[in-house]
């Protein structure tokens, strides 16, 4: 090859790919804004709440942060609002080992540091970090799951509760329920956490059919 076409190759190569990055650049930059929710006056607030309590200094989002307490970059898709909220004015309420003192946040503060964490919840993070595998969770390993396995799973129960050693803490474990409370408790429980145990941060399941609360309760029977 001769020096000309070895510059000529060398120059309309690069004018070749320098237009495909700026392509590329142009069509990441227009996907960007849509990988993340609105912003309300709500989420801006929960943000300032966030900051005034220095919750940066124990937890993370989005890869930034502590590392002394659990990540809360999807919390929001993990715990139930209401939870989340008596949990934020009170951990020891709902956790005696918590370690997270009562920081005095207010009714108010709880609900807009919930908005922030929504709206942190659902920024499009490439579907990162994965999603537990339940299935051992139920301890079933490689086998059909039942129907009350089904709904707990769909339920995302795990999250707060251990089965069998999986799952989350800041529930009771569940392994051995079944030999600790009847059908009609468990039952009541799922439709009225708080008719049960009235400093409960459960919430409610009546909005699920019938069906899936009988699936659901012959499933915590079964586990003794």
């Amino acid at each position: 090859m001769s020096n000309k076409a070895a510059r000529n190759l060398f120059i309309y190569g690069s004018l070749f790919f320098f237009v495909i990055f700026v392509m590329l650049t142009i069509d990441t930059m227009g996907k960007l804004d849509k990988r993340a929710p609105e912003i309300t006056e709500e989420v801006n607030a929960g943000k300032m709440v966030w900051h005034k309590y220095d919750c940066i200094g124990c937890h993370t989002i989005l890869g930034n942060g502590s590392y002394f307490a659990p990540d809360m970059t999807k919390v929001a898709e993990k715990k139930p609002k209401d939870y989340l909220k008596q949990f934020l004015m009170d951990p020891k309420s709902v956790n005696t080992k918590a370690s997270m003192p009562k920081l005095g946040i207010s009714s108010k503060e709880a609900d807009d540091l919930i908005a922030f964490l929504d709206w942190i919840s659902r920024v499009d993070t490439n579907g990162w970090p994965p999603k537990p595998i339940l299935a051992t969770a139920a301890g079933v390993a490689v086998k059909e799951l039942t129907a009350g396995q089904r709904v707990y799973q769909s339920q995302n129960c795990a999250n707060c509760h251990m089965v069998s050693g999986i799952g989350g803490t800041t529930g009771p474990d569940l392994t051995h329920v079944g030999s600790k409370r009847d059908r009609a408790w468990l039952f009541g429980h799922f439709k009225d956490p708080k008719a049960y145990v009235p400093n409960s941060a459960m919430p409610g399941y009546g909005h699920i059919s019938e069906q899936e609360l009988n699936d659901l309760t012959d499933y915590m029977v079964a586990l003794k």
